[in-house]
């Protein structure tokens, strides 16, 4: 039970308990404070500024990001009307892949963040993966893999680089970056994950206390490409095979861990300075949108429609290898909890152009808000015979085409913007169930519901479709910030507000479940096969 609602020696009851909640993501920063019966008492939201100076390059600058967590940490106590003493813990939730190299003791930034979106290392992510290197490391795993049956070596035997990867960029830069390359060997320079350096700003007081530990959790560590989820340690291979040194990267800790430490008052001015807050969790945006999603068990699975969408199934305490695209992943791990370290594993999908595409709609003038294509799509029985290619980014898995082009095909003097809406989201959905089916295959395990959060789960067309096509049940909670959720639930786990995921499940409402209409299938089937044959029309276009 909480620990919140129990009383003190002399029977006076406890004082609640506030957690403040930052999440870290692509387009916003934002901040939720929530009472020990998860109700948001105040929130405030400020929108990232995401820069383009050249052509495939997406970063954000670091100090007007620091600026803008700063102000919605501020405002969103203000404006659940507490002083910062009130707050209990803080907790944070981060986009993962997102990285900044620097001089953590001078301030001085040799690049700003580069955000998982950026492709500047894109040609150089081409000649690794068509490399005789890489193609050998590959026939020399398979065939480990083959007389050990180690899923380690099977992992292997299909790695390779990709984009939203650290590992590419984090090399170009060391490549290109003439500071960087300089302070390297000077060693003076570290890098940071958002998380490390979110932690370090918050704790340091905005840099004020430089010896603070150099540390990242382990769910933001474990998609950078430089992570081996099997070992559970930043990879000797990696390294060995670029040639760097794993001591610039932050040490990983696990997500129960008790050092995390306290809000330097100096990080937020003269109001926080009879204040000692403690940090009480931090893990990546998908590990609390899985706990957000109340994703605890094997086999569980969730999928996030956000700016990307991702598929996150739970594997429990082994580390299984797939090879259709997809990836293990270390899901989260408490160390105190249970054996193995206490980690669980889910492997990993992702369509990193679900909202995006609706975002490029909205800005081509296709309708004005995107709370009004359910119903645009559902004024037309369909679409006509157009179908729409999402790959801004390419393909990702099970196809794993990333020089496909977008576009529509199929349009005639009759087709209206109805029928192109429409062909927009079927089009992100056939991508949803394209990672579904390979889920599948890859665990033999054939799934029966999936829990949905994000934006663009709040569109009721997509939702059923999906539920109509997939054959398999859509849950949608009545709160879709499940980022927010989550890393409030493990902080409070963390703090002694709850005392395990039992105490959790009471907070998670079903807002609606989207039941698949058996009627429609093969239609919506056969859409599906009609849009499959057109990826060959888009395919390696760049």
């Amino acid at each position: 039970m909480s620990t919140a609602s129990s009383t003190t020696s002399d029977d006076a009851p406890a004082p609640p308990a506030y957690i403040a909640a930052l999440d870290v993501g692509t387009t916003c920063v934002r901040c939720f404070v929530l009472d020990d019966k998860c109700l948001v008492k105040g929130q405030a939201v400020d929108a990232v500024e995401l820069l383009n100076p050249q052509p495939g390059f997406f970063e954000i600058e670091p100090e007007s990001l620091w600026r803008k967590i700063v102000n919605v940490i501020t405002l969103a106590i203000r404006d659940a009307k507490l002083k910062p003493t009130e707050i209990t813990c803080l907790t944070i939730a981060t986009q993962r892949c997102t990285f900044l190299t620097w001089n953590h003791k001078t301030g001085e930034y040799y690049h700003n963040f580069i955000t998982w979106k950026d492709l500047r290392a894109d040609a150089l992510v081409d000649q690794w993966n068509s490399s005789w290197t890489k193609r050998s490391m590959n026939g020399v795993s398979y065939a480990l893999y083959l007389v050990t049956r180690n899923h380690r070596f099977l992992a292997g035997s299909v790695l390779k680089l990709m984009n939203g990867q650290v590992t590419p960029r984090l090399l170009f830069e060391m490549a290109h970056n003439k500071c960087l390359k300089q302070a390297l060997r000077e060693n003076k320079a570290r890098v940071e994950l958002l998380d490390s350096w979110i932690l370090h700003k918050l704790r340091s007081g905005n840099g004020k206390d430089t010896s603070i530990e150099h540390i990242t959790d382990i769910t933001s560590s474990t998609a950078t490409g430089l992570y081996d989820p099997f070992t559970l340690r930043w990879s000797p291979l990696i390294s060995w095979l670029f040639g760097f040194d794993t001591k610039i990267l932050p040490r990983v800790v696990d997500n129960g861990y008790k050092g995390f430490g306290h809000v330097h008052p100096a990080a937020f001015g003269s109001d926080w300075a009879d204040t000692c807050i403690p940090i009480a969790a931090s893990l990546s945006d998908q590990a609390a949108s899985m706990w957000g999603s109340q994703c605890f068990s094997k086999n569980d699975v969730k999928v996030t429609m956000g700016t990307g969408a991702f598929l996150n199934l739970i594997t429990g305490s082994e580390c299984r290898a797939a090879i259709s695209g997809m990836y293990p992943l270390v899901a989260w791990q408490i160390k105190n909890k249970s054996k193995n370290q206490g980690a669980v594993y889910c492997i990993e999908g992702a369509s990193h152009d679900f909202g995006t595409v609706v975002t490029w709609a909205q800005s081509c003038e296709l309708f004005k808000k995107p709370d009004e294509t359910s119903l645009i799509a559902e004024s037309v029985p369909d679409t006509n015979d157009v179908f729409f290619m999402p790959a801004f980014s390419g393909l990702g898995p099970p196809v794993n085409d990333y020089r496909s082009a977008s576009g529509f095909i199929g349009l005639t003097p009759s087709t209206t913007k109805a029928h192109m809406v429409r062909a927009l989201l079927e089009s992100i959905v056939f991508r949803l169930v394209q990672l579904i089916d390979a889920t599948e295959k890859e665990t033999s395990q054939k799934l029966k519901m999936i829990r949905v959060n994000g934006g663009v789960s709040r569109n009721d067309f997509v939702c059923q479709f999906l539920a109509d096509l997939s054959r398999l049940k859509v849950e949608r909670a009545e709160n879709t910030e499940s980022s927010i959720m989550g890393a409030t639930f493990m902080a409070g786990i963390n703090h002694g507000i709850w005392q395990d995921v039992e105490d959790l499940k009471c907070f998670r409402k079903v807002e609606r479940v989207f039941e698949p209409r058996p009627k429609v299938h093969e239609k919506v089937v056969e859409r599906m096969d009609k849009w499959c044959r057109a990826i060959d029309r888009f395919s390696d276009w760049y």
